[in-house]
């Protein structure tokens, strides 16, 4: 290297895997993105995601400056003003709101985990709001909740070896990590070499993936019926006596309860509802009861569906019965660095300030609190709030990171709301996208390469470093923004950082250094302890792993896991089975897009140039359907266009679509987002009644 480049020691936020990197810069310019080999966690792996970071920075289509509305909403007229003037116009406008209506007339919402997750919603519930939306009731959280009521503490897959064993069996379900590059800050580099090593391998997806292809057992289950499935598992691992006597006996609370709730979930049963033989149920449950240790990775999938808490909680169970819990090789219990306070919302609920909002503002909620364990607005009730007035309607809305019309459904009513019902609307984000242009305000966020930060991994319980490497216009990272504003309106109690730099010394008290001396170490991790719980517990009310759940029967949820049938199937709607006779599945990860991110960057958008949908090539011939074809996938709400592509790994009764798909090559302000957006096609239907 020249005295002019520099190799600096980063962490990516491409996504929410947080993967660590060199960052190689030639003067003032960052020039590429490398993997950092002596990582603990990602060991040198970097997605094509991370490497596009560089495009990213210096898009030419980026916005560097704040901008004002200057024509119409929507009419993509702007005016180009300062910080100062976009700071002062929100605090004045979110004051009159909160004088003259109330702090719950003011909403918030953020995209997928980053680095503000805590920090938007610690700025809503300080102002006073109960009214903060986004994805988490189909993203992550349904199966945090679910380990927190059960466990206490989310599991992981322990594919790194710390003990000295890895998993021998391992079971991939709802979850393409291996393709997609991360999950849940997981590395997929990590996990396709556990699975390479590993004695049995079980893949549970409706789509044969890469690592299906490998599996001793493939499972092709129809889409939203996981929780069917775990639930005959149980019944197969208990009736057999499978299970782990040991841990079962000392570490369980209401094993009894559950061998008498599971006696009617047998695995002929299940059969009928997730297309998969009785007997392949039976194999499944008796590989991964008897070969240890084994481990679940599990994925968003399993999120996104009518039953999600309720099969999240029967797959913990089958990792409790079987003792495969904190165990070297199993799912484990990451251990916090020595003497750190967790910083991240999802250890220390303060972090978003759950203690700041009261509970008559809890009361007023726009959803009512129907849905008693989703932690925010339930998003179709947020918007369909805004649009109806009832209870009451938003006047202003802050939306961070997330591009709604997209990536929620009920698109056509998120438009209406936007355009015609909200006063005064703020977007932060990278580019002008189909949302943010029906912004009054436009604040330019920075990207990863220009924060510096503390990254709280909470998952794997490590703490990664990154310094600011550049500065591109006047952009500012998001968690600055939120500081400076609470500081206008008078909320220095919750916000008590004089500066952002300030909060990143805060995060590291308990550390015995500051920023600039963290970022020379650059990661901070816990010694891994296996088997914790033999010594003080599990982190419930009974120190047990509580497989009935107390909390649950007291609120009025089923203790004890139950299925539910997807609301919209050919079961449950058997009248529309005629007219549309295939099953639309969607949200499946892929490598080159972060939901609706990245189709601008051109060395992604050259590997996935087109939305397409996969079809089976028997079921595409009958229709007429050749490779590449433009097509309407149609529902009962609305068509969209998308590219065929066949692929003999799907059912022939199941299609798969893209999501989030917008082509910001297109004309302004719409960029074409209502020509090929899944989430068009859907409209009304339950939900989890819980999440």
């Amino acid at each position: 290297m020249t005295p002019l480049t520099k190799k600096i020691r980063s962490s990516c936020r491409m996504c929410h895997g947080v993967c660590q990197v060199f960052v190689h810069t030639e003067g003032e310019r960052v020039v590429r993105i490398t993997g950092d080999p002596e990582s603990p966690t990602s060991r040198g792996y970097i997605c094509e995601k991370g490497k596009a970071s560089v495009e990213l920075l210096y898009h030419p289509n980026r916005i560097l400056y704040p901008l004002r509305r200057a024509g119409k909403r929507g009419e993509n007229k702007w005016k180009r003003i300062s910080w100062e003037e976009a700071l002062d116009e929100i605090a004045e406008r979110l004051t009159a709101i909160k004088e003259q209506s109330g702090a719950e007339y003011f909403g918030m919402m953020q995209g997928t985990g980053r680095p503000y997750t805590g920090f938007t919603q610690r700025f809503a519930n300080a102002f006073g709001t109960p009214n903060f939306t986004g994805v988490a009731h189909i993203c992550y959280i349904p199966r945090w909740l679910a380990s927190v009521i059960s466990m206490g503490q989310l599991p992981v897959s322990d594919v790194y070896g710390f003990g000295g064993e890895l998993p021998k069996c391992m079971v991939i379900w709802g979850c393409n990590i291996t393709e997609t590059g991360a999950s849940d800050g997981m590395c997929g580099g990590m996990i396709e070499k556990a699975i390479n090593k590993a004695e049995k391998l079980i893949v549970i997806d409706p789509r044969l993936t890469k690592t299906a292809k490998k599996a001793d057992l493939w499972l092709q289950i129809r889409p939203g019926t996981d929780c069917a499935l775990a639930l005959a598992m149980l019944h197969t691992i208990i009736t057999e006596n499978l299970i782990d006597n040991d841990f079962v006996k000392n570490y369980t609370l209401g094993f009894e309860k559950l061998v008498s709730h599971i006696q009617e979930f047998t695995p002929e049963w299940a059969s009928e509802i997730t297309q998969l033989s009785a007997k392949k149920i039976r194999s499944t449950a008796r590989t991964y009861a008897n070969t240890k240790p084994a481990c679940i990775q599990w994925g968003n999938a399993l999120d996104m569906n009518a039953c999600n808490f309720q099969t999240a909680r029967a797959i913990l169970i089958l990792r409790a019965i079987t003792g495969n819990i904190d165990c070297p090789g199993g799912d484990v219990l990451w251990v916090p660095p020595l003497g750190m306070k967790q910083k991240s919302i999802f250890m220390n609920l303060e972090v978003g300030g759950i203690h700041l909002l009261p509970l008559e503002m809890m009361n007023k909620r726009l959803d009512g609190g129907r849905y008693k364990l989703c932690p925010i607005i339930h998003p179709p009730s947020f918007w369909r709030s805004i649009i109806t007035g009832e209870p009451y309607r938003l006047r202003a809305l802050w939306i961070v990171g997330s591009n709604p019309l997209v990536t929620m459904t009920h698109s056509l009513e998120i438009e209406k709301a936007l355009k015609e019902h909200l006063e005064f609307i703020v977007v932060s984000d990278f580019f002008l996208t189909p949302t943010a242009q029906l912004a009054d305000l436009f604040l330019p966020a920075a990207t990863w390469l220009e924060q510096d930060d503390v990254v709280n991994l909470h998952k794997i319980w490590c703490v990664l470093a990154r310094k600011k490497i550049t500065q591109c216009g006047e952009v500012r990272d998001d968690r600055e923004v939120i500081i400076q504003l609470a500081h206008r309106l008078g909320l220095k109690e919750a916000f008590p950082w004089k500066d952002y730099p300030d909060y990143l010394n805060w995060v590291l008290e308990d550390s015995g250094m500051n920023f600039d001396e963290f970022c020379e170490k650059g990661i901070i991790t816990g010694e891994m302890k296996y088997y914790k719980y033999k010594e003080q517990g599990f982190a419930t009310n009974s120190k047990k792993f509580e497989i009935f759940s107390p909390m649950l029967n007291a609120i009025g949820i089923a203790p004890l896991p139950v299925y539910r049938e997807p609301p919209i199937s050919p079961l449950s709607s058997p009248e529309l089975l005629k007219e549309y006779p295939l099953i639309l599945t969607t949200g499946a990860k892929v490598r080159s897009f972060f939901h609706s991110e990245y189709r601008q960057l051109p060395s992604l958008r050259k590997v996935n140039p087109y939305p397409l949908v996969e079809i089976h090539p028997q079921t595409a011939s009958t229709l007429g359907i050749k490779e590449g074809d433009w097509v309407w996938v149609e529902t009962r709400v609305n068509r969209v266009m998308m590219k065929a592509k066949l692929f003999d790994g799907i059912k022939k009764d199941v299609v798969n679509a893209q999501h989030a798909w917008w082509f910001p090559e297109d004309e302004p302000p719409e960029y074409s987002w209502k020509k090929s957006s899944i989430n068009l096609l859907f409209g009304d239907t339950e939900y989890d009644p819980d999440t």
